[in-house]
């Protein structure tokens, strides 16, 4: 995909999508449910997400990182 041809609003809009996919199957999950659209089993979607970020630094644009690790928190400083 050529995300150099999307807007900013358009490269924003996309983001948060990703954003919404991931917070809604960790819903379903929290609820013992199926995830509906797969997107930390799906490497597509961290893919896709990447892409969008790197656009965005490079256009200079705000981006709110996504948490990919599903609140499973850091590991500890030895």
């Amino acid at each position: 995909m050529d995300y150099g041809a999307f807007t900013d609003a358009s490269l924003k809009m996309m983001y948060e999508a990703v954003r919404g996919a991931l917070e809604a199957d960790d819903a379903f999950e929290a609820n013992d449910e199926e995830p509906k659209f797969r997107v930390r089993a799906t490497h597509e979607w961290k893919r896709h997400a990447g892409s969008l970020e790197s656009e965005m630094l490079k256009r200079g644009l705000p981006v709110d990182i996504i948490d990919w690790t599903g609140g499973q928190g850091e590991l500890p400083l030895a």
